[in-house]
């Protein structure tokens, strides 16, 4: 009789073990929290740059390419979710929680396949202001709330830097390796556009050296658009610019390049220009004068390029740093040319450091003119041409 009660209460625990284990199971199997997971992610390295985003705004153009092919969404938002569902055509909805960058916003979507990573990119309104006005990296919480099928799988938050708008995203790595030229940002701190060109126009058209802009439009086009350049050159050198070599960031990533780049009314306020800041504020003047303009990058170095005709049979480059204040013996030092100015007018001296800045810029183009085909690094040639301008629209500021 023992044993018989013995061996009734062992199936009647064996029972009671099974249906927890079958609770169990339905619990697992019901409870998305614990069957489904997903994180923040991005292909910066955790870095938002505000002129990447406002460059492209309001085009079509998809300049950072998403590393992984399976995505839902718009890849311009930058900020990404990586989840994976256990069933087909689950419904996920995702929540971005505010930030003084952009508004809160929710998002949905419908993951076609089960068992697959996606990258899904919600909705993120910007604040494109506050984008355009960060002038120095800040870090942001972005936080996300996200469901499946009605479910809510949690919360996540991740850290993001916010680049000062004064960064250029130069380029960057996908999985370690695989380097993705992004070097067309650049056309983003061309600023045709600036209401202070204006200005800059009347005052070159008050040094006389030609009495309008015209472009291409004049006769005998090559040498009336070397002149009108050279009003642009004449001007600016009035204006006391000095070279400033600051282009360093504090960005320390083994994932993004960028650079430092004032913007067209930062470099005009502060009278500083390095090689990248004054080809970037040439650039502009020529746009805005129908001269389309080249920006010419080469390992450690930049400088500006035009075409002298409309049919782009022929270039002129410049040394924008020779603009401001500075030794051309350092350029030339066989030439002595410092010493031989001694009594040369401000415009005497200005067209000489003119056509030395030519000549030094083409100098350096030649030699390295066979690397920009070749997909070298460092390497740019960027025509600042309307097909660009469908792409990088300028950033303003």
């Amino acid at each position: 009789m023992k044993s018989k009660n013995l061996s009734v209460r062992k199936w009647g625990i064996l029972i009671i073990v099974v249906i927890l284990l079958s609770l169990t199971g339905y619990y697992v199997y019901n409870n998305s929290s614990l069957r489904y997971d997903y994180e923040i992610t991005d292909d910066l390295g955790g870095n938002i740059f505000p002129s990447a985003i406002l460059s492209i705004a309001t085009t079509d153009a998809q300049i950072i390419i998403p590393s992984d092919t399976m995505y839902l969404g718009n890849p311009k938002s930058i900020i990404g979710v990586r989840i994976r569902s256990s069933k087909p055509l689950s419904h996920v909805r995702v929540e971005v929680a505010e930030t003084k960058f952009y508004a809160q916003s929710v998002s949905e979507f419908d993951l076609p396949k089960s068992d697959i990573d996606y990258i899904i990119y919600p909705d993120i309104i910007w604040n494109y202001e506050a984008l355009k006005n960060n002038s120095q990296p800040e870090p942001i919480s972005v936080v996300v709330d996200a469901e499946i099928n009605g479910k809510k799988i949690g919360r996540k938050i991740r850290t993001f830097s916010v680049r000062s708008i004064n960064e250029c995203l130069l380029g960057y790595y996908t999985k370690g390796r695989k380097f993705h030229d992004t070097g067309i940002f650049f056309a983003a701190y061309v600023n045709e556009d600036h209401p202070m060109i204006d200005q800059i126009l009347r005052e070159a058209l008050n040094t006389r050296i030609v009495n309008k802009f015209l472009g291409y439009q004049a006769r005998n086009t090559a040498a009336a658009v070397d002149k009108q350049v050279y009003a642009l050159w004449n001007v600016l050198q009035k204006r006391n610019f000095r070279y400033s070599s600051v282009s360093n960031t504090s960005l320390s990533s083994n994932v993004v390049i960028s650079q430092r780049v004032r913007t067209f009314e930062d470099a005009l306020n502060s009278s500083q220009i390095n090689c990248v800041d004054g080809s970037v504020l040439f650039a502009s003047l020529l746009r805005a004068i129908n001269i389309e303009p080249i920006l010419v990058r080469i390992p450690g170095h930049m400088f500006v390029g035009y075409y002298t005709d409309s049919n782009r049979g022929n270039v002129n480059f410049l040394e924008t740093t020779m603009i401001g204040d500075v030794d051309l013996d350092d350029f030339f030092p066989d030439e002595q040319l410092d010493s031989t100015m001694v009594g040369q007018s401000k415009n005497q001296v200005s067209l000489i450091t003119f056509e030395k800045s030519k000549e030094y810029a083409t100098n350096k183009y030649n030699q390295h003119k066979e690397f920009f085909n070749k997909g070298k690094a460092n390497y740019l040639f960027l025509e600042i041409s309307k097909g660009v301008r469908r792409k990088i629209q300028p950033i303003g500021k």
